[in-house]
């Protein structure tokens, strides 16, 4: 069993982490934080690696294995078995719905949400020669070049961050797409040609967040985790994945999220679209930052309304 956090806050903590270069160095971040916060050297705080379902299968797109889960269950288990204290994810591998035993305690203060287009050969997707090849392993995103350029061909790219980049490098794609916000913490921001305006790319739910989960009712590891979670995150995600919820978002559906604080206010633009990029519909909604969840919902509602029967299943 692990160790619950002592009086002195986050010493003895045990972080649970995905072992890809990216998810390691988003725990070493919450790590450093939490030292800092408590005043401790960082080494009294374990980070505990645990392969996923998600790094094993590589050969085929998640909404084919099994969704998002697939990156978060076996640290969801390991919570719930007592081997670590925290869980740490990109907070856009969470599925929309968790274990009763698992709650969200909050987020670490956002990185630049946008998506990073990484071509040697266009600056931008609409530069791209006639059926170019764009690889990505995201519907969202293959489904947003192909509402710009019909005729470009998405093929699956998945693998962590530096494989993809790779493949690319290899020729056997054209361009694909990160997020921007990987790239700066792995240090490989100039590796992207361009950064698309969240407008036009609309971001997955969650992008450039980092989550923190422990089990339900772990007030010890909330108390060592408060010093380090922010608030406008927090908001900014519970929009989010509330607009997420409604629409039962999952890696099966195209859908972008992106909620942003101003003051009190939060504005949120969400969008839906076919896999082929045919067919989208968006919304725009700002209201109080206190009803972030509700303001949240009621854009999916409202993008639900409109939806047009079997939109999902076609």
């Amino acid at each position: 069993m692990s160790l619950s956090p002592s009086s002195s806050g986050a010493r003895g903590l045990k972080i649970g982490t995905r072992g890809s270069p990216l998810a390691l160095a988003q725990a070493h971040e919450l790590r450093g934080r939490l030292a800092a916060s408590s005043r401790i050297d960082g080494d009294a705080i374990e980070i505990v690696v645990i392969k996923t379902s998600g790094d094993v299968i590589q050969d085929r797109a998640l909404s084919e294995a099994g969704g998002k889960g697939l990156f978060t269950k076996e640290l969801d288990f390991a919570l719930m078995r007592g081997e670590v204290d925290i869980a740490v994810h990109s907070a856009k591998d969470l599925p929309t719905s968790l274990p009763g035993e698992i709650a969200i305690a909050g987020y670490l203060p956002r990185e630049d949400v946008r998506d990073a287009w990484i071509s040697p050969k266009a600056a931008h997707p609409l530069e791209l020669p006639a059926g170019a090849v764009v690889g990505t392993a995201s519907l969202r995103r293959g489904a947003m070049v192909k509402r710009l350029r019909p005729d470009l061909s998405i093929v699956l790219l998945r693998g962590n961050v530096e494989t993809r980049l790779g493949k690319l490098a290899a020729g056997e794609v054209d361009a694909t797409l990160l997020a921007l916000a990987g790239l700066k913490r792995l240090g490989l921001e100039d590796r992207a040609t361009a950064v698309l305006d969240a407008g036009e790319f609309v971001p997955a739910a969650g992008q450039g967040a980092i989550a923190i989960t422990l089990r339900a009712g772990d007030q010890a590891a909330l108390d060592a985790l408060a010093p380090v979670l922010d608030a406008a995150t927090g908001a900014a995600l519970a929009a989010e994945r509330a607009f997420l919820h409604v629409l039962d978002g999952s890696c099966k559906t195209p859908i972008g999220a992106h909620a942003r604080l101003a003051g009190d206010e939060i504005n949120f633009h969400g969008v839906v679209l076919k896999p082929d990029g045919s067919q989208f519909f968006e919304v725009v909604l700002s209201g109080s930052a206190r009803e972030a969840a509700a303001l949240g919902a009621a854009a999916g509602d409202d993008v639900r309304a409109r939806l047009p029967a079997a939109f999902f299943e076609d």
